[in-house]
């Protein structure tokens, strides 16, 4: 029966392990930025300011996606795919829960480092093993399909987990939110287990060959010039590329950067055209996700402090009794401020800082609102959680995946489905276009005079979603079918490298919000950077199509 099927019987266990890890990653990073510059004394976050926090907030998921590379060569050469899975599992709980549990930086640190760790045997592997369950037929011709599938569980873990989050974090706090992350990741190491004998003989690591990299070489020639040189990039005198933490994540990727660079030129004669088109995906890919990485930082800002956040007030008691929206006093004289144009205030050495006042959002409200609150007879207005805006991005998953799928399938029956590296590409432009919403939403808010509909936020994000499903899950399917099958978890490794220095770049990109007086020139600069890497993409597609052939895909 199983032959006659179009998928593996081990999709639906990894898409739900997957799911379940995905909900607890995503649930994270839709609080982590408003956690991180919650006022101490009143809502039990850290107080640091907006840049700083974009500033950790980059280099946490940047680190996220650097680690996949030696998680990856060490389950395909070391531990196998089975053990790395479980291992990255026990280390992301654990650090969720070490978030929730210790409130001090130093254990804030430690519980983020505890995930990076985790993530890094994780994510590769599990993208290597459905890839491998695809490498026979009949189901080999549904390998982007099964890509497609395999995404959509990501998506509907990050869909769901912000809701959780909300509900959490109104009923209990923050800590609450943060354990229910690391439950969540149980969950999906218990999935994973009930599935085991569709995918354990899909687990088998490659034998070793001659020539191939060994772990003494990574260990010496990669992972310990990359600490020696993220070091001197945090100790350096001054700031090079704005602080301590983005100097040092730049200087260590240098050390990886040059590793797969090298295999290119290390690589059997018939192996470097492949190795040649993925160094190329993963070059153009990085600008996706500097300008797509941006919905934890920049977008989740646009929806704190400029989106329309105001609960109908048919709904604002059924949401309250359920811990569904957060009520913010007008009167209230504890929360952060910012000048009228939302550029924060600096002191003397051009540091953002934060003075105490009125809260943020009700800088630019109606003056029929303002009007209300100032009455007196109800200062209290109901406003729907900012992380919720951070389920609209799934959500469009969810609701778009079978529809690209479907158009995928009808251009195949007609012989006109696009290529791999022209669905990249693709996905490159749509995304571009995602800006120019966002600049329509800045003029129609006349630059944060007025607050905007948040469907400008489900527009943004619709958009830039078709873009994503173009190229996120077409990145993976093409490291799947293109890595010489020795290391293919390693390659894995290197389109999550690439994914990593675009989530620091979209760090340093959202650090500098503050600096643009007209958020126009803002998206300008992200729109500039997506069509840089669509024509630097179209550039090279002949060449990659030519080598997708030639490798009979």
């Amino acid at each position: 029966m199983e032959q006659q099927s179009k998928h593996p019987k081990g999709l639906p266990y990894l898409f739900f392990t997957e799911m379940w890890e995905r909900f607890g990653y995503y649930l994270i990073l839709g609080i982590f930025v408003l956690y991180l510059i919650e006022p101490q004394g009143i809502g039990g976050g850290l107080g640091i300011t907006d840049k700083n926090a974009d500033d950790i907030f980059g280099t946490y998921i940047a680190l996220t996606y650097l680690t996949p590379f030696i998680g990856g060569f060490l389950a395909d050469r070391v531990l196998g795919y089975i053990k790395s899975i479980y291992l990255g599992g026990i280390l992301m709980a654990a650090g969720y829960i070490g978030m929730g549990i210790f409130k001090d930086m130093t254990w804030f640190y430690s519980s983020l480092a505890l995930i990076i760790i985790g993530n890094g045997f994780f994510k590769p592997t599990i993208s290597t093993l459905l890839g491998n369950l695809y490498s026979e037929e009949p189901y080999k011709a549904n390998k982007d399909s099964g890509y497609n599938i395999f995404y959509m569980g990501i998506n509907i873990g990050a869909f769901i987990c912000n809701i959780i989050a909300a509900f959490m974090r109104n009923k209990f706090g923050w800590g609450e939110a943060f354990i229910t992350a690391g439950v969540g990741m149980l969950v999906g190491l218990v999935i994973f287990t009930i599935g085991m004998k569709h995918y354990k003989h899909a687990a088998v690591m490659k034998p070793s060959e001659e020539g191939d990299t060994k772990l003494s070489e990574i260990l010496l020639k990669v992972f310990v010039p990359a600490l020696i040189a993220g070091a001197v990039g945090w100790f350096i005198p001054g700031n090079l590329i704005g602080s301590d933490s983005t100097d040092a994540f730049i200087f260590a990727t240098i050390p990886v950067i040059y590793f797969y660079v090298s295999l290119y030129f290390k690589a059997k004669p018939e192996e470097k055209p492949s190795i040649g088109a993925l160094l190329s995906i993963f070059l153009i890919s990085m600008f996706f996700w500097a300008v797509f990485k941006q919905n934890g930082t920049a977008l989740t800002r646009w929806a704190n402090y400029y989106t329309d956040r105001s609960v109908p007030a048919t709904l604002e008691k059924p949401l309250e009794s359920i811990y569904m929206v957060e009520g913010l006093k007008y009167a209230d004289k504890e929360v952060p401020i910012y000048d009228e144009q939302f550029r924060a205030q600096k002191d003397a050495d051009k540091k953002t800082i934060k003075v105490q006042g009125k809260d943020v959002y009700f800088k630019n409200i109606s003056p029929e609102e303002r009007k209300r609150l100032e009455s007196g007879k109800e200062n209290t207005t109901f406003l729907y959680n900012t992380e919720l805006f951070q389920s609209i991005n799934p959500f469009w998953v969810i609701a778009l995946t079978p529809i690209i799928v479907g158009v995928w399938m009808f251009l195949r029956r007609k012989g006109k489905e696009p290529s791999t590296p022209s669905k990249i590409v693709l996905g490159l432009f749509i995304s571009a276009l995602s800006c120019l919403v966002m600049i329509l939403a800045v003029q129609a808010g006349q630059n944060g005079a007025i607050k905007v509909s948040p469907w400008w936020l489900f527009a943004s994000y619709g958009v830039i979603t078709i873009g994503e499903l173009c190229l996120s899950p077409m990145g993976l399917s093409f490291v799947s079918k293109l890595s010489p099958a020795r290391i293919t978890a390693l390659m894995m490794g290197g389109f999550f490298l690439a994914n990593s220095v675009g989530n620091k770049l979209s760090g340093i990109l959202a650090s500098t919000w503050y600096d643009y007086e007209n958020k126009t020139n803002y998206f300008l600069v992200n729109f500039a950077l997506l069509i840089f890497a669509t024509l630097l993409g179209l550039s090279m597609l002949k060449r990659l199509n030519r080598i997708m052939k030639e490798k009979g895909h």
